[in-house]
């Protein structure tokens, strides 16, 4: 299609040049766009240069023809124009970052900054800090993690501020994580960006779960404190209770283990382990109670839900057992293989840590109701095969 009157006679006018470019590019004609984004080009050093240079970036790359986008990324970059040449630093530092080129992205990158136009200067500056985490410099990583926040960026901001708190806290450093977590918080709109808060808020959690893990740790590794009134079994407690909420349940076994074995505070920090425990009756005495000390471990080793699953499941197997045997055949039939049913009912947690327990508390009540020695069992029960009757 030829040009209009019109249109030939503005074929010099760059800034009708690039409008042109950009309404061909947007219907689908890069070769048209990029053709006009060349001849004013060539048309030497205009106001627009910059632009059409940027614009025939962006249409080259979306063509598939990198190299030469980032060729014209380059001309609209020493252009030095303050927005047209931080978008082309921009671009050119993506087309090296989508194609894994992380040594050429970084000087594209701090290029962008030393544009210093605030909308490219927040990714920039978080482009460049993950860089500097993944090769390992932390120092670098956190300066430009906390430049990132420092702009007040609503969208990269508190990302950057999620990034270095989680650092920090692997770096035992909470204090420093609530810090830079509280400024990130306050970027952010709560109404507009639910997910970007809560992911905040949880963090800005976390490191008060760690404060306080600190200041309990500090508290037991006073050895005045550890002994004196309540403050001892208390911070034993906290602390042994805090660790399992962030993956440090080994820790929180030894914590438990320490109290319970100072003669000091022993009785205190059982009753504050025991604490959830059911009621226990006056007159009797809980060491009585087979499975006391099993239920007492699974507290102090975090392992309560795996001993409940394991009771239930037996207790589950147990009752079907004999709930089919019950069923099946005359009741003289179910009387004769009673003995066996039961047997096998009790068999059922041989492999479990507390199952040595119920067998010796099921032949202690087994001896006490028959008035027989314990022999009245199967020879090597619960453990060998029960012997088929000829």
């Amino acid at each position: 299609m030829s040009d209009t009157p019109d249109q030939a006679g503005s074929a010099a006018d760059p800034s009708l040049l690039c409008e042109r470019a950009r309404r061909l590019a947007e219907e689908g004609d890069p070769g048209r766009a990029a053709a006009l984004f060349q001849e004013v080009l060539a048309l030497g050093d205009t106001p627009h240069r910059a632009q059409a240079a940027l614009g025939l970036a962006v249409v080259l790359d979306d063509g598939g023809d990198v190299a030469a986008a980032r060729e014209a990324d380059r001309a609209a970059i020493a252009t030095g124009d303050p927005e047209y040449g931080a978008r082309a630093a921009y671009h050119l530092a993506l087309t090296h970052e989508r194609a894994g080129e992380h040594d050429e992205a970084g000087p594209a990158w701090r290029v962008v900054v030393d544009f210093a136009n605030p909308a490219y200067l927040p990714p920039a500056l978080l482009a460049l800090a993950r860089l500097a985490d993944d090769g390992g410099d932390f120092e670098t990583a956190r300066g430009h993690w906390e430049d990132t926040v420092a702009t007040g960026d609503a969208e990269y901001g508190p990302v950057a501020a999620h990034d270095l708190a989680q650092r920090l806290l692997e770096r035992g450093e909470p204090a420093r994580a609530l810090r830079i977590l509280t400024a990130g918080i306050k970027l952010i709109d709560r109404e507009s960006a639910p997910y970007a808060y809560a992911r905040l808020a949880v963090a800005l959690g976390i490191a008060y779960l760690d404060q306080a893990i600190g200041a309990f740790g500090a508290a037991l590794d006073d050895s005045g404190t550890a002994s004196d009134g309540d403050v001892g079994p208390l911070a034993t407690e906290l602390l042994a209770r805090t660790l399992p909420l962030r993956g440090r349940a080994a820790e929180a076994r030894e914590v438990w283990r320490r109290g319970l074995a100072d003669p000091g505070v022993a009785g205190q920090v059982r009753a504050r382990l025991r604490r959830d425990f059911a009621a226990e009756d006056d007159d009797g005495d809980p060491a009585d109670l087979w499975w006391e000390p099993v239920v007492e471990q699974s507290v102090s080793d975090g392992t309560l839900p795996a001993l409940a699953g394991e009771a239930f499941g037996a207790l589950d197997h147990m009752y079907a057992l004999l709930a089919v045997r019950y069923a099946d055949g005359p009741a003289a039939s179910r009387a004769e293989e009673a003995h066996e049913v039961m047997g096998e009912a009790v068999r059922v947690p041989s492999d479990y840590a507390w199952g040595p327990l119920l067998h010796e508390s099921f032949a202690e009540r087994l001896r006490l109701a028959m008035g027989a020695p314990a022999s009245a069992l199967p020879p090597g029960w619960p453990d060998a095969e029960p012997v088929a009757e000829a």
